[in-house]
């Protein structure tokens, strides 16, 4: 009864159950319970706790479940259930989502990627450094197909590493770069991340992709830019092949015929978004559409390739939306107890800079990306913080054409952070996906080490878009100006 009683003096009855739902949820995960499920149990059970225990509570649940001495209403569970779908089933934004799945996931599958790395492989690889840098400039083309982490350091583990081993690169910096280029996938557009967030932080898709290009590539950028500083400091670490083949036209040929087809396919995706002619669920079509032609013309597309690509595509927008509808109903039961007043009032009472609290969050998120995976900080997270940052006086350019432009500028924030937050030790997302491809002798000290330098580098992108905005906001406005 003390306990309460101190308890009750520092926070209100709301503030301690909002507390114990987070902490119920983080207890769940711990104890291996996957995410939705968690998801569904933590809200069942503080919707029936206020229905049971408390009675000034029960009114506001009454429409989502009401328990009595004859059981459960069933017919207010139906139409929680219905709130719930068509939140997520009449979503044009999210049609997008299994599109851009499949697009990725037939590229990796039919063989094009293994070819564009085997092709380019030939182009630089005689030169000191020149694999590290093919595996980077794959990941950003791989990164601008795919959007997903872990196909993306997956694939470049399983292609690259054993290659960079034979040539003798020292393993810390083989894995640090496959990690490190993995990674790109959570930012350069067209993201499956940046596509949950339009979603859930109510903005404009294309305004997100246009507005992460220039980081993705400035991050890209600064990778490469590191190669080869580190190819002449280092030149033992990332040597060049004694018997690398001449450069000729066949070569020069080869690579022309593997990497233009993707790049081409990524151009007419996102160029037809920037460009006004396709809205991005339109897009992500035409991209489903062009991968499975080039799968076509690489004569890699048959039953078995269709088959794996279709199933793998249900499984992970399935899995996705699983979590979708369970973070629905969280958030709804969150709400009822005045969780987004409670995390408003606190996180803008922490300090009176406005960027400060943009730093705050930015910390947070990074803290939570060690615990959970992007979909459910997205989903979850993202809506608490978005009456945040819309109530901040922050001096985000817009032109007087981007739709709340500190809302897009956050977002692309939090996507590279949730990047940092992958690749750094000790429990990074990124490290341990390519643990699973590497082999026996390479420990996960040797990948610790690799990624360090490529954690700064992050850190550094973070900082250029945090200071110069405009970077995000610039090419949205740009075409929707014209």
């Amino acid at each position: 009864m003390f306990i309460l009683e101190v308890i009750g003096r520092v926070m209100t009855l709301n503030e301690l159950v909002v507390l114990v739902m987070f902490l119920s949820f983080i207890w769940m995960l711990f104890r291996g319970i996957p995410v939705a499920f968690a998801l569904v149990g933590v809200s069942l059970i503080y919707a029936l706790f206020a229905e049971i225990f408390l009675d000034p509570y029960r009114r506001i649940f009454e429409d989502i479940i009401e328990f009595d001495r004859t059981g459960i209403d069933y017919t207010r569970l139906s139409v929680l259930s219905n709130r719930l779908f068509g939140n997520v089933v009449q979503n044009p934004v999210l049609v997008a989502l299994p599109m851009f799945i499949y697009m990725g996931l037939m590229l990796d599958q039919s063989g094009v990627a293994q070819r564009m790395m085997q092709s380019m492989q030939r182009l630089f690889g005689g030169l000191r450094g020149g694999l590290a840098l093919t595996v980077l400039l794959i990941g950003i083309i791989l990164a601008a197909s795919t959007g997903v982490i872990g196909a993306s350091v997956t694939l470049l583990g399983v292609m690259a590493l054993p290659q960079m081993m034979k040539q003798g690169y020292s393993k810390p910096i083989s894995t640090g770069t496959i990690a490190a280029a993995g990674t790109l996938g959570i930012l350069i557009p067209p993201s499956i991340m940046l596509v949950i967030m339009s979603d859930q932080l109510a903005i404009s898709l294309g305004d997100l992709f246009m507005g992460a290009l220039f980081p993705g590539l400035i991050l890209g950028g600064l990778y490469i830019l590191f190669i080869v500083i580190y190819g002449f400091i280092k030149p033992d670490s990332m040597p060049a092949p004694p018997d690398a083949g001449k450069v000729d036209w066949d070569v020069i040929k080869d690579v022309l015929v593997a990497v233009v087809p993707p790049l081409f396919l990524i151009l007419l995706v996102l160029g037809s978004i920037f460009a006004g002619f396709a809205t991005p669920t339109e897009a992500s079509g035409l991209g489903a559409f062009g991968a499975t032609i080039l799968a076509m013309l690489n004569r890699k597309l048959d039953w078995k390739v269709f088959r794996e690509v279709a199933r793998s595509t249900l499984n992970t927008a399935g899995y996705i939306v699983g979590i979708f509808l369970a973070a629905n109903f969280f958030a709804l039961v969150l709400r009822r107890y005045g969780g987004d007043e409670i995390v408003e009032h606190h996180v803008l009472g922490i300090f009176e800079n406005p960027y400060m609290i943009v730093l705050f969050i930015l910390f947070i998120v990074f803290l939570l990306g060690f615990l959970l995976d992007w979909i459910e900080i997205t989903i979850i997270i993202m809506p608490l913080m978005l009456p945040i940052v819309a109530a901040l006086e922050l001096a985000v350019p817009g032109f007087d054409v981007v739709r709340d432009p500190q809302v897009v500028w956050f977002a692309i924030l939090v996507a590279v952070t949730l990047q940092t937050s992958f690749l750094t030790p000790p429990v990074g997302f990124a490290l341990f996906y390519l643990k699973g491809v590497c082999p026996p002798d390479i420990s996960l000290g040797h990948i610790y080490r690799g990624v360090v330098p490529f954690v700064l580098l992050q850190l550094t992108g973070l900082a250029i878009v945090f200071l110069f905005p405009a970077l995000v906001t610039w090419l949205p406005s740009v075409a929707y100006g014209n």
